[in-house]
């Protein structure tokens, strides 16, 4: 534990970030594995409208700063490119 008062209240808000941000960043993954898995299986409509939660999720996220607005785009464009390859 910190001594100085200023990094007493960071560790206190880091927590709080960390605590705000832990299930934002899990539903996120849980949405692109949905993705994945539709992609894989073939089922294209599926594969689409969950990417379609998953793009909705990352620029939610990013806006407010809980993924930076880069690799929300990464991610959105790694996700698409995976769905556009299901024939």
């Amino acid at each position: 534990m910190p001594n100085i008062k200023s990094s007493v209240r960071s560790v206190k808000t880091d927590a709080e970030r960390r605590a705000a941000n832990g299930p934002v960043k899990a539903e996120i993954r849980s949405t692109a594995r949905k993705v994945e898995a539709f992609a894989a299986a073939g089922s294209k409509d599926e594969a689409q409208a969950a990417l379609k939660t998953a793009a909705s999720l990352l620029d939610k996220a990013a806006r407010k700063g809980t993924v930076n607005k880069f690799a929300a785009a990464r991610k959105k464009s790694r996700l698409a490119k995976k769905v556009n390859a299901v024939k």
